[in-house]
């Protein structure tokens, strides 16, 4: 066979499918790429729309690279937040230290992005929704491999074959659960609950995080531009998960009442606001931490595979260049190799980001009143000394060039 004659082989022959479980950082990331590389993508996504605004998030570190390759960085870039201040407060509401935010963050000011959730998804979906089929309002029922592909039966009722899929669905990944069994065996429990919100920016905060703490106890508001509305944040130790509170929503603002109900500051207004709040998000602090990320024909990418955690800030980053490596893996792979190169490929950098946290160990919310001062101390210095970045984690993995098909 000639040259010409493979070239035009390639363009001739069918494309591959894949189903993407999820359509918020990973799934639409994973898409773009995969796309690229001669893919016929589909994206299954259980909401009814994307979902906007959201908490701030971080895209650092090799992650940079990847927004820069997709072509949205110009858009991320204008999209930044720019927080400007980190005030730490103690019991009574005065002031600790104010700092700034790449202090705490790690983060390198006038490189790293900070954007809201939504405005990252939004930008993803843009770059690739010409391209790619999206399915609303729809989720994965169940799976099949009976040797040539994936049979999928969808929530909705319909059923399709693919050759692959791939679970960009999250912490509680539904994908995971079929392909792996029960969230418990890959569930890491970090100690600590959080609940998050919005409420009325009362305090006319701009640009800046307050954040209160007591021993084990932490609540912060967090102002992205000059909104009217901040993001509210509440977090507390607990040596194990509260049974059931996370299962039924209704539990949720009695147990954060009950844990914070001497608090000082703007606490009180804080566990009002939340009882009536329509965005409540509430969870335990955990990871994924999985042997293997993939199986026969099914992988998956993302907090589905690895969530780090948002103590360690990195879950967007990983998402973005975990989706990077699943797809130029498969580039010129089979299901099996493509997947094994992966793992082989990610896992270390994966292991350096869930590794900045351990269970109980987080610098920002200290247990004890011992740590808590030992905290306060550093903040002191920092906040009368330039902040110096560490970036090994965020950086560990330069990204290899993988050429499309063609």
């Amino acid at each position: 066979m000639t040259r010409t004659d493979r070239s035009a082989d390639i363009r001739t022959r069918p494309r591959r499918t894949v189903l993407i479980s999820g359509a918020s950082i990973a799934g639409p990331a994973l898409a773009f790429w995969l796309n690229r590389y001669g893919y016929a993508v589909t994206v299954v996504e259980k909401a009814a729309a994307l979902r906007s605004g959201g908490y701030p998030v971080d895209v650092r570190g090799t992650a940079l690279e990847v927004v820069r390759r997709m072509g949205i960085w110009p858009r991320l870039r204008d999209a930044h937040v720019d927080t400007r201040r980190f005030t730490f407060l103690d019991s009574d509401g005065g002031t600790v230290a104010s700092i700034s935010p790449h202090a705490v963050a790690g983060s390198a000011a006038g490189r790293d992005l900070e954007v809201r959730r939504g405005d990252l998804t939004d930008a993803l979906y843009t770059a690739v929704r010409d391209d790619v089929e999206f399915l609303f309002d729809d989720s994965i029922d169940s799976v099949d491999q009976p040797g040539h592909g994936v049979d999928v039966t969808f929530r909705g009722g319909g059923r399709r074959t693919f050759d692959m899929v791939v679970g960009a669905d999250g912490l509680h990944s539904r994908t995971r659960e079929l392909l792996f069994g029960p969230e418990e065996r890959f569930h890491r429990y970090l100690g600590y609950c959080f609940a998050g919100f919005t409420l009325p920016n009362t305090l006319g905060l701009s640009h800046e995080v307050m954040m209160w703490n007591t021993p084990g106890r932490a609540a912060a508001l967090y102002a992205v531009g000059d909104s009217d509305e901040v993001h509210a944040f509440l977090n507390f130790a607990h040596p194990q998960p509260p049974s059931g509170a996370f299962r039924e929503p209704g539990a949720q603002p009695d147990l954060f009442a009950s844990v914070f109900a001497d608090a000082g500051w703007e606490v009180p207004g804080m566990i009002a606001s939340l009882r009536g709040a329509d965005d409540l998000f509430a969870d335990v602090v955990s990871q994924i931490r999985m042997p293997r990320w993939s199986s026969g024909r099914l992988a998956l990418v993302g907090d589905a595979a690895y969530a780090p955690s948002f103590l360690t800030g990195q879950g967007s980053s990983l998402a973005l260049v975990g989706a990077y490596m699943l797809a130029g893996s498969l580039a010129r792979r089979d299901a099996a190799a493509g997947f094994a190169a992966y793992e082989r490929d990610t896992r270390e950098f994966v292991t350096l980001n869930q590794d900045q946290i351990g269970e109980g160990e987080a610098a920002l919310f200290p247990t004890t009143s011992e740590a808590l001062e030992r905290r306060n101390d550093m903040l002191r210095r920092l906040s009368a000394m330039p902040s110096v970045t560490s970036r090994p984690a965020h950086s560990a993995l330069t990204l290899p060039d993988f050429a499309p098909n063609g």
